[in-house]
């Protein structure tokens, strides 16, 4: 039992270490290299780095460089087998209003070990309330619309199932 014991301690401590020795910004460098290549540049105005979290603030979304978006907060959490990424007050810009809802309050997304072909995804926006599902495998992409409000400008990309509306495409 002791045994036992030890090698479990030993791994808390491992995996706490780990943990509080990851270059997070590091990986976030990589992460916006990778992205780079798709044509898809992130500027932000400050980085802030904790032991479980990585928070970038005033973040502006760039795509083959036409600005998309601007966000006020996006926060990486990782506990390595479970990793969300939220972000808050999300604008779009003014031009891409017919394709993607204008504001976002909050927005999230939920990986985990347990299931990693799936990315659980949530938000809350001027729409109303999303709740989705990313699949790696297939590159397919679902969400699901509720408590509804104001949709008119993307009412058109929009499909109605015996749960509501929804949006789903593919990648």
């Amino acid at each position: 039992m002791q045994v036992v014991k030890k090698m479990l301690i030993s791994f808390f401590v491992l995996w706490f270490a780990a943990l509080l020795f990851m270059p997070k910004k590091e990986l976030y460098y990589a992460l916006e290299e990778f992205l780079e290549k798709q044509s898809i540049s992130i500027n932000e105005k400050h980085i802030e780095e904790s032991i479980f979290t990585l928070k970038l603030h005033d973040v502006s979304v760039y795509v083959k460089g036409i600005k998309i978006m601007s966000v006020d907060k996006i926060r990486f959490f990782t506990l390595f087998f479970y990793t969300t990424v939220k972000a808050d007050n999300i604008l779009v810009d003014e031009s891409f209003t017919q394709f993607i809802p204008e504001r976002l309050d909050k927005a999230k997304a939920i990986h985990t070990l347990l299931n990693p072909i799936d990315i659980r995804l949530s938000g809350v926006g001027s729409f109303g309330l999303a709740e989705g599902m990313v699949n790696l495998k297939t590159n397919h992409i679902r969400i699901d619309l509720s408590e509804i409000k104001k949709i008119n400008n993307i009412r058109n990309l929009l499909k109605k199932d015996e749960k509501g509306l929804y949006y789903e495409t593919s990648f």
